[in-house]
């Protein structure tokens, strides 16, 4: 209520109360054919992630530090889904695709409220294999419960609080122009490009905290799989233990490099006119395809995973 409240004031303070998305295209044949695609792709991120999320939340088994963090990364996927794939699917079918300005904030705030979340938690997963593999003997010492748990709220309130910073930053500049924005969502970048004060600030915050985030939650995810490989190298001498515990690292390692690459990219590198596009298409590939690549990745390369879907069903 606070937030929404918050928000209404900063309403005020700006000529425009609504934005128009221009979406992913403008072609009036596509954009059937594309809300059958990104329909298609929501019903199995909800469902793919959903799955796991019952499964890790009722099978004993799935009771362990990974699978924990392995449920908060689906029930994330299904919200970071949410946030931008109904409004897409609205608009593909409707000719007036038209987002208020409290309703631009919210999805702009929940969206690297997840976002950013999710970079973490994955730096956190990582941390959890390191230990698993390279300190078996400790590792329900250092990864019980209650450090899990804080590991966890930690990356959630963060998370919130670095997104709060970039809706607030953004909601009290001055929007006199145009109000098209270049994107299937809500982001800041195109919001700045419309913005008529001076955005020097909010660019600052942009690649300094944001990638800060993201390039220190990826190099400690990358120096979590370093230091595992060198372990297994020099301490393990059977080639099948060391394929097995490579294996087991592989498919959080692949959803680690197909999450990071494009946000990096895209945050890390100065905004123009002519990239907009680009920064579009590299969006939907953290935003929309990651969510459900994510569950697919986790199920084919886990038998744990898949032992207790198939008990389920």
């Amino acid at each position: 209520m606070l937030f929404c409240l918050f928000f209404q004031v900063m309403l005020n303070q700006t000529s425009v109360t609504e934005f128009l998305l221009l979406g992913v295209t403008d072609n009036q044949v596509l954009q059937p054919v594309l809300f059958v695609i990104f329909l298609a792709i929501y019903i199995v991120s909800l469902a793919g992630n959903g799955a796991i999320l019952m499964v890790v939340i009722s099978d004993p088994r799935l009771h362990s530090p990974m699978y924990f963090f392995l449920g908060n990364l689906s029930c994330l996927d299904i919200c970071y889904s949410t946030v931008t794939l109904p409004k897409m699917l609205e608009h593909f079918l409707s000719t007036h695709k038209a987002i208020s300005f409290l309703g631009c904030i919210s999805q702009l705030h929940f969206f690297h409220f997840l976002g950013s979340t999710e970079s973490m938690l994955l730096a956190v997963m990582g941390f959890d294999r390191f230990v698993a593999i390279c300190k078996p003997l400790h590792y329900t010492l250092i990864m019980n419960h209650q450090v899990c748990l804080q590991m966890a709220v930690t990356a959630w309130i963060f998370g919130f609080f670095h997104a709060l910073l970039h809706s607030v930053m953004t909601s009290r500049l001055n929007f006199c122009g145009s109000n098209h924005i270049n994107h299937f969502f809500c982001d800041v970048k195109p919001l700045l490009e419309l913005a008529c004060g001076d955005t020097e600030l909010n660019q600052w915050l942009l690649n300094t905290v944001t990638g800060a985030i993201a390039m220190g939650s990826f190099f400690l995810t990358f120096l979590s799989y370093f230091y595992i490989i060198i372990y297994l190298f020099f301490k393990t001498h059977s080639c099948s233990m060391l394929h097995k515990a490579l294996s087991t690292c592989a498919s959080h390692f692949l959803v680690v490099v197909l999450f990071f690459v494009p946000v990096i990219f895209v945050y890390i590198h100065p905004a123009s006119s002519s990239s907009m596009d680009q920064d579009q298409i590299i969006a939907i590939m953290y935003s929309v395809v990651t969510p459900i690549l994510n569950p697919l990745i986790y199920t084919l390369r886990n038998k744990e995973v898949k032992g207790a879907l198939r008990r389920v069903m």
